[in-house]
C-alpha cells in the first residue's frame, strides 16, 4: 500500500544530499528573485544562509510539536506526525525567507486535523492559542485559511501521510503472536515511542518507509534493554536467506540512528539572531516576494487582502 502511495513515489528521497540540495535550491531561488527584482539596497548579506534557515526551521518545528502536544482535546500522534511531515515537505521547495514559518506551522497543524479526521472546529483550533484574545484568535484563523490553499498546492495535493505508528502496532502484535522468545513485547513500547518522536524531528520520514522506521524503533528499544532480536529478523521476517536485503536494512537502520544522534535544538541566542534577520527580510521584501502566497492567482481566484500581517502577532502567542 505504501509503495503505491504518493508518499512512496514522490516524497521518499535517495539520500540526505538530495534533500539538502532541494533546500539549497529553494534558498537560492528566493535570493535570485529578489536580486533580479532590481529593488534598491539589496545585498547578499541581508539574506539568510542555509544554516540559519535550519536554525529557524528546527525552532519552529519544535514550537509546532509543543503546540500539538499541549492541544486540547488531545491530538492523536498520527495527526501530529502528519503536521510535521507537511511542514518538512513545504520547506523542501520553499524558503523560510518567503513564507514565515510561524503561520505555516499553524496551517500545517490545522490541515492535518482535517485530513486525519481529528474533528475540531476552527474556533477550537485557534482557541489553543491561549495567549491571544478572542479577536486575535479570529484574525489568526483568517491567516490560516488564507494560507491553506497555498499549503495544499505546495504539497502537490498529496495529503495522505503514512506515519510509522500503525506499523509499530503491527510489529508489536506480530511479536506477541509469533515470537514467544520475547516474553513481554509491551516493555519495548515506551522506548520505541520515544524513538519515533525523535525520528519525526529529523529527515527520517523523507528518507525511509514508515515500516522501516517502526522496525528500527522496536529494535533500538530491544537493544537498549539488552535483548537480541536477530532471530526475529531472520526467522519471523524471513530474511535468513536474503542476506542482501538484511544488509541493506541494517545499513538503513544505522543511517537512521545517525540522523537522531546528530539532531540538536538550536541555542536561544542563535534563534534570536536569526529571527531578527528574518523579520527584517519579511518587512523589506514582503511586497515583492509574497504576491502569490494566498489562493490561486493564476486561476483568477484571489483571496481578499488580510486584515492582519504576520508581524502583528508573535511566538509568545503560541506559549
Amino acid at each position: 500500500m505504501f509503495h503505491n502511495s504518493s508518499q512512496g513515489k514522490y516524497w521518499i528521497f535517495k539520500s540526505d544530499n538530495e534533500v539538502e540540495q532541494k533546500r539549497y535550491k529553494a534558498n537560492q531561488k528566493f535570493r535570485n528573485k529578489i536580486l533580479e527584482s532590481g529593488k534598491p539596497g539589496v545585498s547578499e548579506s541581508k539574506f539568510l544562509e542555509r544554516h540559519e534557515e535550519d536554525v529557524l526551521f528546527r525552532h519552529y518545528e519544535r514550537r509546532m510539536l509543543d503546540f500539538c502536544n499541549a492541544f486540547k482535546p488531545a491530538m492523536p500522534k498520527s495527526v501530529v506526525g502528519t503536521a510535521i511531515m507537511y511542514f518538512r515537505r513545504f520547506y523542501l521547495n520553499n524558503s523560510i525567507m518567503e513564507y514565515h514559518p510561524r503561520i505555516i506551522m499553524l496551517t500545517c497543524a490545522y490541515l492535518s486535523c482535517k485530513v486525519d479526521e481529528f474533528n475540531v472546529s476552527s474556533t477550537q483550533f485557534v482557541g489553543n492559542l491561549v495567549q491571544e484574545t478572542p479577536a486575535g484568535q479570529e484574525r489568526v484563523l483568517e491567516q490560516i485559511l488564507e494560507y491553506e490553499l497555498l499549503l495544499i498546492q505546495q504539497l502537490n495535493f498529496h495529503l495522505v501521510v503514512h506515519n510509522p505508528y500503525r506499523p509499530m502496532e503491527g510489529l508489536l502484535i506480530d511479536l506477541k503472536t509469533r515470537y514467544p522468545t520475547l516474553e513481554n513485547p509491551e516493555s519495548l513500547r515506551k522506548s520505541a515511542d520515544d524513538f519515533l518522536t525523535q525520528a519525526t524531528m529529523t529527515d527520517a520520514g523523507l528518507l525511509f518507509p514508515p515500516s522501516q522506521i517502526a522496525l528500527t524503533a522496536i529494535l533500538n528499544s530491544a537493544s537498549r534493554a539488552s535483548l537480541s532480536m536477530e532471530s526475529y529478523l531472520t526467522e519471523c521476517l524471513g530474511l535468513k536467506e536474503d542476506k542482501e536485503t538484511l544488509s541493506k536494512m541494517y545499513d538503513s537502520m544505522r543511517r537512521m540512528k545517525t540522523l537522531l544522534k546528530k539532531y540538536e535544538l538550536p541555542k536561544p541566542e542563535e534563534v534570536n539572531a536569526c529571527k531578527k534577520k528574518l523579520e527584517r527580510i519579511h518587512a523589506e521584501f514582503a511586497s515583492s516576494s509574497n504576491k502569490r502566497k494566498r489562493g490561486y492567482e493564476e486561476d483568477g481566484h484571489v483571496a481578499k487582502e488580510p486584515r492582519l500581517t504576520e508581524e502583528e502577532w508573535t511566538d509568545e502567542d503560541l506559549a
